[in-house]
């Protein structure tokens, strides 16, 4: 079968049928992942990266739509700025405006509108038909959006800006956003400008500022600025300008049903806003026109780098909704930046390298080749002037740190699959050692005040003093197990820059996991878990299925003891030694399952299903588990098992379809299965990796058989960069129905576990 999909347009030239190539912007489900706490942001985002996320707001009684979007409710807004996939609590929902029938003589009411049917949208549009009869349609640049309103025949429409608009949470744990002021001035032509300061939100980010410049497309019949103060608000009618900490905004009415609302942002000034408007978005650009760019954009920046062959509609779907889903943030704000000047690209909107770490960073680093190492050196710069790496980050803030310094993961990743560039390496390193050797300074997180979350390594003390980390420091096990992978990041980076003391040090110190390790913590018939452990080097007993809450003061976050015993994954033939062999590792990978303590919706569980790889002949137990985890997802609405965490979910899906597994900070993928007969991936410089399956299918009969790596027969599970992604390469798959133990070869690197401890 082919490796791509046409569509046979019925065009007849000279006696000739023209077969036109179809782009797979057409399979993405926007809708992916918007229901069952998938936080999927389904608006309009014009490429990859792109500031501007022009969306709906919804409210629905006391439920958090963190990405603006909820499938129920009223619209009360559509804004210019979201977040996608993200939890903890919502973000942005700012420069915001609602149409409104008739004259605005309250402009502070809520002006919330039912839906008549459900919200529409593809790559690069949405549409929403409100029950008042206005027609809101939908486009966008990366710093500008177009909304097209439609009122009924004979109606009087008028437009309201919020500047106090903002995406509320109603959890109660104080991550809640907050306006605290702002501006709006009405020029002579009807245009306007504005600004508003916010803060908190997930990452508890202090005052912050967007600016931005609107035009209609037509003159306003008349239009008015308010402030609202107390109980009155007052109105200046005509060419005016407000500024206060009060609710504020503009009204505008006019005489023409059919609108046209053109709207820039910027982080610098409303000058640059319009700079950004006039550039971007021209009174005479039609919606279509930027749709048709938005799909143009992003088919070649993303969507067409993977060509498959598939007679499944809903494997495309999913595909290429989880491709798109991968890169809605983090946020390139280049230019953008008020927090300092600098010639270093600029990213914001990181959510968060806890969750990407694992599998995310390292297929953007495959496909965005360019953008992956802009986003490195604007790791790098954010240390340079703000004194960490963050872990997240929104807001031009860091923070919050859920675990590890895993920017450090990610930097290591990158430098070992020979990322070089523009990127200062002895400046990362440096920018690394900050996470390992400095304490930041405490923010006082109310959900975890013991030390910081803002960024760095909050329970660093402890870690430099024994080497492990004790019940005063929250999340102590889990932060333990990370800290050691962050240890072997700087190993590796060390290493690589010929620095060899260091690259010792830290050698040494992404050990540290194995103090954690009670040989006596006994569960389900196995021995040796990672607890607590107390000041004097007492164990703390501790169900190892039982992780309490499981959240920000508890020993693990996220998950329990089963799971982040399993997470030392450069240290994995030591891990297997403790638990006592090749069979007593894959029985314990296999308790994971069969008493259902793995969590696909949970990050810390996203490599061990793939651990059978480490056992000889035992590889087929992976592609079993595999193929039981790909069952969880689809391209619907419902289609995440978990919060998509900025398309950390989906690149988990996009890995298993591939059929490899990455292990972060190693050149060492885990083979599994694909899912197609045939795949190519552009690696860019004319580079390709291509895959192909004979003998088998995705649902039945997927178990390798035999495997060829660039035309040689090949008996390992696991490749490395060098062998297929650094010059391209081919995979050569035979699948069968039945499970064959043809990985016979040696078994995957373990780094920290073949060179003894100094």
């Amino acid at each position: 079968m082919a490796c791509t999909r046409f569509i046979q347009l019925a065009l007849w030239l000279g006696g000739t049928f023209i077969g036109v190539e179809a782009k797979n912007s057409q399979y993405v489900n926007v809708f992916m992942g918007t229901k069952n706490g998938g936080n999927r942001f389904p608006g309009v985002v014009a490429a990859p990266f792109a500031m501007a996320k022009l969306g709906p707001d919804v409210e629905s009684g006391k439920t958090d739509a963190y990405s603006g979007y909820l499938p129920n409710g009223n619209i009360w807004g559509f804004s210019m700025m979201h977040e996608s996939g993200t939890g903890g609590a919502p973000k942005y929902g700012v420069a915001s405006q609602m149409p409104v029938i008739g004259p605005v003589s309250d402009p502070v009411a809520n002006f919330s509108q039912a839906r008549t049917s459900p919200d529409e949208g593809s790559v690069g549009y949405y549409k929403s038909s409100l029950a008042n009869g206005v027609l809101v349609e939908l486009a966008a640049t990366e710093h500008a959006g177009l909304y097209s309103y439609t009122f009924p025949n004979g109606s009087s429409p008028s437009i309201v800006v919020d500047v106090s608009h903002v995406l509320p949470s109603f959890r109660g744990l104080g991550w809640e956003q907050h306006y605290s002021g702002g501006s709006f001035g009405i020029f002579d032509d009807g245009h306007y400008t504005g600004a508003g300061t916010y803060n908190n939100g997930w990452n508890l980010s202090p005052d912050w500022t967007i600016y931005f410049c609107g035009r209609f497309s037509q003159q306003p019949l008349y239009a008015y600025t308010f402030i609202s103060t107390g109980n009155a608000t007052v109105t200046n009618n005509g060419t005016s300008s407000v500024a206060g900490s009060g609710r504020l905004g503009g009204a505008f009415s006019f005489t023409s049903t059919s609108i046209k609302s053109r709207v820039g942002i910027s982080f610098i000034s409303t000058e640059q806003a319009c700079t950004n408007l006039d550039a971007e978005v021209t009174e005479e650009t039609e919606l279509e026109t930027l749709v048709d760019n938005a799909k143009a954009r992003w088919d070649e920046d993303i969507l067409d780098k993977v060509a498959v062959s598939s007679a499944s509609e809903s494997d495309l779907q999913l595909l290429y909704s989880s491709l798109y889903g991968m890169f809605l943030i983090p946020s390139n704000r280049t230019g953008e930046n008020p927090g300092w000047n600098s010639v270093e690209p600029y990213y914001d909107d990181i959510f968060t390298l806890w969750d990407t770490h694992r599998c995310h960073t390292s297929l953007f680093h495959i496909l965005q080749p360019i953008a992956y190492t802009e986003f490195l050196r604007s790791l790098i710069d954010i240390w340079r002037n703000d004194g960490f790496m963050p872990d997240a980050r929104s807001s031009n803030f860091n923070g919050r740190v859920q675990g590890g310094s895993n920017a450090d993961n990610v930097l290591a990743d990158a430098f070992v699959k020979g990322v070089r560039g523009a990127i200062n390496w002895e400046d990362g390193f440096a920018a690394m050692q900050t996470d390992a050797e400095v304490v930041p300074p405490n923010n006082f997180d109310p959900k975890a005040p013991d030390s910081s979350t803002k960024e760095g390594r909050g329970a660093l003390p402890d870690w430099l003093q024994y080497g492990y980390i004790t019940p005063r420091f929250t999340r102590a096990v889990s932060r333990a197990v990370e800290y050691s992978t962050n240890d072997f990041g700087l190993h590796q980076v060390a290493a690589g820059l010929g620095k060899t003391d260091e690259a010792a040090t830290y050698l040494n110190r992404s050990r540290n996991w194995r103090n954690h390790w009670n040989p006596n913590a006994t569960s389900e018939g196995h021995f040796g878990f990672m607890v607590p452990r107390n000041a004097n080097g007492s164990f703390i007993p501790q169900d190892p299925k039982d992780c309490g809450g499981c959240y920000w003061g508890d020993a693990y976050y996220e998950d329990n003891a089963w799971i982040y015993s399993m997470n030392a994954i450069h240290d994995v033939a030591e891990l297997k030694r403790r638990i006592g062999g090749d069979e007593r590792f894959v029985d314990r990978l296999d308790k994971l399952f069969d008493l259902k303590i793995f969590n696909a919706g949970n990050e810390p569980g996203f490599t061990s299903p793939f651990l059978y790889n480490f056992v000889k002949g035992k590889q087929y137990k992976s592609v079993e588990r595999s193929r039981y985890i790909s069952s969880l997802y689809n391209a619907s609405e419902i289609g995440l098992p978990g919060n998509s965490d900025a398309g950390a979910m989906e690149s988990n899906i996009l890995w298993q379809m591939i059929g490899l597994w990455p292990m972060t900070g190693q050149t060492t993928f885990l083979i599994l299965a694909p899912w197609f007969e045939s795949m190519t991936i552009s690696l860019g410089d004319g580079k390709t990796l291509s895959f192909t399956t004979t003998g088998g299918n995705k649902d039945t009969a997927f178990y390798v058989q035999s495997l060829k790596v660039n035309g040689e027969p090949w008996d390992k599970a696991w490749v490395t960069w060098d062998d297929i992604f650094a010059n391209g390469g081919t995979l050569e798959y035979v699948l069968g129905d039945q499970a064959v133990e043809w990985a016979t070869g040696d078994v995957p690197p373990s780094p920290a576990s073949e060179v003894p401890s100094s």
